[in-house]
């Protein structure tokens, strides 16, 4: 692979770079899993289809690693430094959708059946703990002295990712959830991995605490925006961009950040949301759309996007702090910015 000098780089030459540096790392490490696992994985990772054949279909954006091996590069080090910790991120990311995608019975994601449609819920479940075992694998093998470190970090991070997941399954039989207990769920589920990506990649980099920690809240406030543009998404998005049903997240009454703040609202439109949420039965495509104008009347939609862009505010005060190199501060402001926005 050829990699773009980092010089002037817009959002996808940036997530390019990291990937032509990130994706060997990931090849190498999936190779070594044997030949029905190793499909399986590289369908998740976008590098095959479902019998084996090389395609250019379903990868994520990779946000992620572009943000660690730019975290370590912010700090002074090389982006080359952060390479393992980034593809570290990346497979964790992709075992939290695996399993995501099996607890939620989502059928599609990135426009194409998901890893469980494809293969079935065992061969899912079982690529997502090779997802995850391979992470530690990856991680545990590098030879930065910020290894061992980093390697505690990761398990705390995992321990966070879990708990924010089981929070999000434990609100589906909630009939209240607080905004805040939200944010706490959010936290966990996906600002943590994100916080990590960033905090390793500065880690890695050479940081002293200080940076680490910038670079930390930087990750952690970006994944809470990121998260809240992620419910909007799940209500208002575009089925053809995001890759998912339209309306899903209501119609499957998941209880997301628009949805509590509607539920919370003192509003007639806030009342009929939660008459509904209560009620059992089948669910009709009439009622999905009215469930989603009673969101949009409480003023959930508006207050959602104002959050998001309050938390996007916070990463990018927290990045200045760090104080990185210009072109690096720029690079990393055009991933937020890539992160959060509503047609992503």
């Amino acid at each position: 692979m050829t990699i773009p000098p980092a010089v002037g780089l817009k959002a996808p030459e940036i997530l390019e770079r990291a990937r032509c540096l990130v994706e060997p790392v990931l090849r190498e490490s999936v190779g070594q899993l044997p030949g029905s696992m190793s499909r399986a994985l590289g369908y998740q990772l976008g590098w095959c289809d479902e019998h084996g054949a090389p395609v250019r279909a379903g990868r994520g954006k990779g946000v992620r690693p572009a943000l660690a091996v730019l975290s370590a590069e912010a700090v002074g080090g090389r982006a080359e430094d952060a390479v393992r910790a980034a593809a570290a991120v990346e497979l964790v990311h992709n075992f939290s959708l695996v399993h995501d995608d099996i607890m939620d019975g989502d059928a599609t994601r990135r426009h194409r059946p998901t890893v469980w449609a494809a293969f079935g819920v065992p061969i899912a479940v079982l690529a997502g703990d090779a997802l995850l075992a391979l992470a530690m694998r990856v991680l545990a093998a590098s030879s930065s002295p910020g290894a061992a470190r980093g390697t505690r970090g990761f398990a705390e991070t995992l321990m966070e990712l879990l708990a924010g997941q089981g929070a999000d399954l434990d609100f589906e039989e909630r009939a209240e959830v607080g905004c805040a207990e939200y944010v706490a769920m959010a936290g966990g589920k996906t600002a943590a991995l994100m916080g990590y990506a960033c905090a390793a990649g500065a880690l890695f980099g050479g940081a002293d605490e200080a940076g680490v920690g910038c670079l930390r809240r930087f990750g952690r406030h970006l994944g809470l925006a990121f998260q809240m543009v992620d419910d909007l998404l799940g209500i208002w998005g575009d089925p053809a961009v995001t890759g998912k049903p339209a309306r899903s997240d209501v119609r499957s009454k998941k209880k997301t950040f628009p949805v509590i703040s509607a539920l919370a609202s003192d509003s007639s439109a806030g009342q009929a949301l939660a008459d509904w949420y209560r009620r059992a039965g089948r669910i009709d495509e009439e009622e999905v759309r009215m469930a989603v104008r009673w969101i949009e009347q409480a003023g959930a939609r508006e207050r959602t996007e104002a959050e998001a862009q309050r938390h996007l505010g916070l990463a990018l005060r927290a990045l200045d702090t760090a104080n990185p190199p210009p072109r690096t501060a720029a690079e990393l402001c055009a991933l937020a910015h890539l992160a959060t926005r509503r047609d992503r």
